[in-house]
């Protein structure tokens, strides 16, 4: 059986059942929770492997609760909005989200969606095994544990969101080389995103500001970024 736990937060009950009872004939294990107080105490209880979220909540935003997750748990997310606006969907994805998916939506459509966030995370979890103690990465004051996806500054443990994490390796085992935007969007969220690019260069200035990194992570005006040739 599948142990893969999603949690849905969406207050429209009749939509929620209907997702849950589409993911559970799946083989996904589900919870519903229809408030932003509930889904937090339900990610505590329930541990989910994904986060089913809607945009608009009745305590809450849906915004304000994909930052407080990214902050305390590192699990995806995949956001369900009826905002079709592409600034709403690149704020989604600035706060933390993985994918999202406007309504109305074919039920289809959010279980390859779910799939394909899943299959991306399994990769990168598999491609991470079996590193040992002298596959560390040490940067400067930067020591970075790829198989337990931690970093540290200066032996002070960093918070970094699943995504600021995925951007910094990506950058990291490449060093020297040239990204543009657009190719991190695709290494890193998945999908070649169309529209605007300033989602990479919120997570750029996180990653700058959390590691004190901006000599390592540098600008390549009018091409895109890349983490410079130092230490290691």
């Amino acid at each position: 059986m599948n142990e893969t736990r999603i949690l849905i937060i969406e207050d429209d009950e009749p939509i929620a059942d209907l997702l849950s009872y589409r993911l559970t004939s799946e083989g996904f294990q589900t919870c519903i929770a229809t408030s932003g107080s509930e889904g937090m105490s339900k990610l505590a209880e329930f541990k989910p492997n994904l986060l089913l979220l809607d945009w608009m909540l009745p305590d809450c935003s849906g915004l304000d609760l994909c930052k407080m997750v990214t902050e305390n748990y590192n699990i995806p997310i995949l956001m369900i909005t009826a905002k079709s606006d592409i600034t709403d969907k690149v704020l989604g994805l600035e706060y933390g989200a993985d994918d999202y998916i406007t309504k109305p939506f074919d039920l289809r459509e959010i279980v390859a969606r779910i799939r394909t966030i899943l299959r991306r995370l399994n990769h990168a979890n598999s491609s991470e095994q079996g590193n040992t103690e002298s596959e560390i990465i040490r940067i400067k004051n930067l020591v970075i544990i790829p198989e337990e996806r931690l970093v540290k500054k200066d032996e002070q443990l960093v918070e970094l969101t699943p995504k600021e994490f995925d951007l910094l390796m990506t950058l990291i085992e490449s060093r020297g080389r040239i990204y543009s935007r657009s190719e991190l969007l695709n290494l890193v969220w998945g999908y070649d995103f169309v529209g605007d690019t300033r989602t990479v260069d919120t997570h750029i200035q996180r990653l700058r500001k959390k590691l004190n990194a901006g000599d390592l992570i540098t600008t390549v005006f009018g091409i895109g970024y890349k983490f410079e040739k130092l230490g290691g």
